[in-house]
């Protein structure tokens, strides 16, 4: 008995899970957007605090190390830190028809 029980479970799941979703919303989608935007301009903003940390810590090695009397090595080249700034979402459709009017030939009279 409890074979088919566990069987028959089985076989709703897996029905359940090959049940088709309607598709998003254009409202679902602007936010889904949105909220990826916001996800990556974060990313960038940790990588910029991470490089200013990075370079207040080798600051403060190679300034201890110089008063200790200590030989250092002298820094690698790295690129500056970029500020990522503050967070600006521009949607995607908002560009098109901007786009769409310069590129439009003119019309004669």
């Amino acid at each position: 008995m409890k074979r088919i029980l566990m069987a028959s479970l089985l076989l709703t799941a897996s029905v359940m899970t090959l049940a088709k979703l309607p598709p998003l919303s254009d409202e679902a989608k602007a936010k889904a957007a949105e909220a990826a935007a916001k996800a990556a301009w974060s990313g960038k903003v940790d990588a910029y605090l991470l490089c200013k940390s990075q370079d207040k810590a080798a600051a403060s090695y190679y300034k201890t190390a110089k008063a200790a009397g200590k030989e250092t090595k002298p820094a690698k080249e790295t690129p500056a830190c970029a500020d990522p700034g503050a967070f600006v979402y521009t949607p995607p459709g908002a560009a098109k028809p901007a786009e769409a009017a310069a590129g439009a030939p003119a019309k004669k009279s």
